[in-house]
């Protein structure tokens, strides 16, 4: 797993990246995080995620995804259902969701250069040391990297 700092987004759409991942929960909400800024900027994206079913618990380690195109530049966004709620006590990220759906993205789009988040970890309460583990694991031998957010 590499690692850089900067905007997932901006990353992506200066042709860093092939694909992107967002954690989403079951509920079609896109409300937080940075899902809130794909429903935003991307609204196929969160049309994909609209075309789920709203609150559908087996949903979760599978995605949904939408091709954009930015100023000449093509970008597949994946929303990757990594948790059914999208508030509550404790945890609420899904490891053996993340699991899942990263083996599903290695099969659909190996060989892309991949981005993403600190899925997961952030308002989903997950382990980072946890999550990053599997999605190594999951990607092996994948061009994958961790933007962490910054400014």
């Amino acid at each position: 797993m590499k690692t850089v700092n900067g905007d997932l987004i901006k990353l992506a759409m200066d042709g860093e990246f092939d694909v992107i991942i967002h954690g989403c929960n079951c509920f079609c909400t896109m409300g937080a995080g940075i899902a809130k800024t794909v429903k935003t900027q991307f609204p196929e994206a969160y049309e994909a995620d609209l075309a789920t079913k709203e609150g559908d618990r087996s949903k979760l380690g599978s995605f949904s995804h939408a091709e954009v195109v930015r100023d000449g530049h093509a970008v597949t966004i994946v929303n990757a259902y990594t948790q059914f709620h999208y508030s509550g006590p404790g945890v609420i990220v899904d490891y053996g969701a993340i699991r899942a759906v990263f083996e599903r993205i290695k099969s659909r789009f190996s060989g892309k250069r991949i981005g993403y988040p600190l899925i997961g970890a952030g308002l989903a309460g997950g382990d980072w040391r946890v999550i990053s583990g599997i999605i190594d694991e999951a990607l092996g031998g994948e061009d994958h990297t961790l933007v962490k957010f910054a400014k």
